[in-house]
């Protein structure tokens, strides 16, 4: 039922709630600094009540990676990942909750026991759905950032993501949309490679695939700072933290709204969305139904 399209609808994309950043950031001890994330609790539960809210609700939300901060075989993981789980059990329960691996929740460079233990908390960490007529890919990112411990498994989701692209392609899809923790470039395409994008050969080679396969939207996280820019017709958005803000926007939510022929978007601050809602101008787009 999901392969046919019915008509414009929106969904939410978080990002990087990190549960134990703020006080790790705030302390400059990135490595063992996070043993408080109050201030993140709260944050979390304000967008949980800003989506509640919501009329017409979302398709779904989803969180662009870094759920937590502790990275994997740390001390406060899993005291971190139990607090976000408790905060997200009181999302709205026809919302559904889509996970992206980001790389506090398998580790720079993952190893299959470190994808694993994500996979047994969060759900896979690539797969793919359908959702009226759209194609929505949650890919893996780390894989592609430095899978010099598993190897095996990046071959796997390239194999798996070849294959994907050929449904979509028989499929007729309206539109195929991807979600990933790390930006394929934060402003231009052949920006250099740093911390926040991928390495230029590799993201070269993801941008012409994508553009080939007409994938119209990459949106991510990782950035902690509001970012994007487009390559041959692929839009790549980035999407600042739900937690920690590394620059000058605020803690915030993107709406998306998908219609017929676009894919539009604006970032809201969670105080914004929890008091006023939806811009008129998206939500007039939303009642054009076909």
């Amino acid at each position: 039922d999901e392969y046919k399209w019915k008509g414009p609808f929106y969904f939410i994309q978080g990002a990087d709630p990190q549960f134990g950043l703020m006080k790790a950031w705030a302390t400059g001890d990135t490595k063992n600094g996070d043993d408080e994330w109050e201030e993140e609790i709260k944050l979390a539960e304000q967008a949980v009540q800003a989506i509640n809210k919501l009329n017409p609700k979302p398709k779904f939300f989803v969180l662009c990676g870094d759920l937590i901060h502790g990275m994997p075989g740390t001390q406060w993981r899993k005291d971190q990942e139990q607090d976000l789980k408790n905060v997200l059990k009181n999302i709205d329960q026809d919302i559904p909750l889509v996970f992206v691996s980001g790389n506090h929740d398998i580790g720079n460079a993952p190893t299959r026991e470190s994808i694993d233990d994500y996979c047994k908390n969060w759900g896979d960490d690539y797969f793919s759905f359908w959702v009226g007529g759209v194609f929505f890919l949650v890919l893996n990112s780390q894989l592609y950032f430095d899978s010099s411990k598993c190897p095996e498994l990046k071959q796997a989701q390239d194999a798996w993501l070849n294959e994907q692209l050929a449904v979509a392609e028989k499929q007729k899809c309206k539109h195929i949309i991807v979600f990933q923790h790390i930006p394929l470039f934060l402003r231009n395409p052949d920006e250099d490679h740093d911390y926040f994008n991928l390495e230029k050969s590799v993201r070269q080679e993801i941008m012409e695939k994508f553009h080939k396969a007409g994938i119209k939207a990459v949106f991510s996280g990782h950035y902690h700072r509001n970012a994007g820019g487009s390559y041959r017709g692929l839009e790549m958005v980035v999407s600042s933290a739900i937690g920690c803000q590394l620059g000058e926007d605020t803690h915030g939510l993107r709406v998306v709204v998908v219609t017929d022929e676009k894919i539009v978007h604006r970032y809201y601050s969670l105080t914004e969305l929890s008091s006023q809602g939806i811009e008129k101008e998206l939500l007039d787009m939303l009642a054009k139904q076909n």
